[in-house]
């Protein structure tokens, strides 16, 4: 009787592992079906008429908001570009200036209209400027641009594969812009200094000869021109 006694005593001192109250498990992981997916951005939609500032960016008095035709650059209102088919009627060697930015600017304008323009945006510059695709009586405004040469792609890989096509198609027909001599529109931006509209042409015929690159036709057609021309 006492040998059970003290083994009982003996158990009853052995330390038992606790299992506390708080204790953290592995959560199950939610399935698939159950994750959080986050909302695609709803991007709004303006309808009405505008006013032209430039050869890619409109405005709509109506919701007094400027929007700018995605996927396109043109030349700034102040920017010349220069023809290189001058008469040398004083025999000086400045190129004819042309105003490739009021060019650009006109014939957007004259695309426009008084219709009714549709444009979607799609997303935001980095001066939270909105970026759209405008339609002008089923005519997209920037494929017109480009059909034009008023206006480039602003990368070689465009969102609608035909923007790149039209582009090539007024470079080789030389239209618009690529029958000239012009500064790649964000090298011009970068250099020039006075941008206002009382830009001189030679300040941009100063900025074409310390080029950095070289966009248009031209350029390569004066490459290709012999040195001397009395032989």
């Amino acid at each position: 009787m006492k040998k059970q006694v003290v083994a009982a005593a003996v158990v009853a001192t052995i330390v038992q592992p606790a299992i506390a109250a708080d204790l953290i498990t592995n959560p199950v992981p939610p399935r698939r079906e159950q994750q959080a997916v986050a909302p695609a951005p709803i991007y709004p939609v303006f309808k009405g008429r505008v006013a032209v500032m430039d050869g890619r960016t409109l405005w709509y008095p109506r919701y007094a908001q400027r929007i700018r035709l995605a996927d396109i650059d043109a030349c700034e209102l102040p920017q010349w570009a220069l023809n290189p088919k001058w008469e040398n009627r004083q025999q000086t060697k400045a190129p004819a200036p042309v105003p490739c930015g009021p060019l650009a600017k006109a014939w957007l304008k004259r695309t426009v209209g008084y219709k009714s323009i549709e444009c979607t945006v799609v997303g935001y510059s980095q001066d939270g400027t909105p970026v759209a695709r405008c339609i002008a009586s089923g005519r997209d405004l920037a494929l017109e641009m480009l059909r034009v040469g008023w206006a480039r792609i602003e990368s070689p890989y465009p969102s609608n594969r035909q923007y790149l096509a039209f582009q090539n198609y007024a470079m080789a027909a030389r239209y618009g812009m690529w029958a000239t001599y012009v500064l790649d529109m964000n090298e011009w931006r970068r250099k020039a200094v006075d941008k206002t509209l009382d830009r001189r042409p030679i300040a941009d015929f100063n900025l074409l000869a310390v080029r950095e690159s070289e966009i248009s036709p031209p350029f390569v057609d004066a490459r290709k021109k012999p040195k001397r021309t009395d032989r």
